[in-house]
């Protein structure tokens, strides 16, 4: 099957194990394959005024990794400015997180480009919205209930899904639990890559030895750590340590 008009979920074993930085690359890597591409993040948490501008690096490290430009409001439909989990920087800000303004932008996106990447936000299970139920009783209390979450916007978009593992102590666990849960989504885990998060973990590659045993979908690459530069170079570097052959 040709990659044309193939687009990706990626979602991360963790927060803060790589998605942008492993979504950058290969969005670059595709571009140099002579495909349209861009990157898609609905949900980001996190963002620093400039100039009168919400900015916020993981959506811009997108934009600049894509062939194809877009306006930011179709990356990012929802930005909240404070950095937590997406359902309280919802509740901070009296906003409410709603699939029907993500899937409009995520078609748009559809129509302008070959290949379009969705990043989700924290790992794969990540709560996006909550709504307050009082008990009843003598005494009313109140209590926090999940109504959507990073699953049902997966399975809105309904698209195949990258996994990235972010390599430290622990890993196993967390990518064998994500895998369970993909598939009890109904979505396919069409791959998945090693990120490095802990470049001194103790018997790496027994680990990476170990998912590659435990999970039925091929690893596209492993990943070193890479030097803290720029999000856009070091994105560029990870591209000689991914197999772009696995998504045909």
């Amino acid at each position: 099957m040709s990659l044309a008009k193939q687009h990706f979920f990626i979602t991360g074993t963790d927060t803060e194990i790589g998605k942008t930085f492993v979504t950058s690359a290969l969005l670059l890597g595709l571009a140099q394959q002579g495909l349209s591409t861009v990157g898609m993040k609905p949900i980001a948490a996190g963002a620093e005024l400039l100039d009168g501008v919400w900015h916020n690096e993981d959506v811009e490290s997108l934009i600049a990794a894509a062939s194809v430009k877009v306006e930011q409001q179709l990356v990012v439909p929802y930005l909240f400015h404070t950095a937590c989990a997406p359902h309280i920087a919802a509740q901070r800000e009296n906003a409410q997180i709603e699939l029907p303004p993500i899937l409009r932008s995520y078609g748009r996106l559809c129509e302008l480009a070959d290949v379009v990447l969705v990043e989700g936000v924290g790992g794969f299970c990540v709560p996006l919205s909550a709504q307050l139920s009082a008990q009843m009783g003598a005494q009313m209390s109140t209590e926090s209930v999940a109504q959507l979450t990073t699953v049902d916007l997966a399975q809105a978009l309904a698209l195949p899904v990258i996994m990235v593992v972010g390599m430290r102590l622990g890993c196993i666990n967390h990518a064998l639990l994500t895998a369970q849960a993909i598939a009890a989504s109904g979505l396919k885990l069409h791959a998945w890559v090693a990120n490095t998060v802990d470049a001194e973990m103790a018997y790496f590659d027994e680990n990476v030895q170990a998912l590659s045993q435990h999970i039925a979908a091929p690893c596209l690459g492993v990943i070193p750590r890479i030097p803290q530069l720029a999000l856009q170079t070091r994105a560029q570097g990870a591209l000689a340590y991914l197999d772009l052959n696995f998504l045909k």
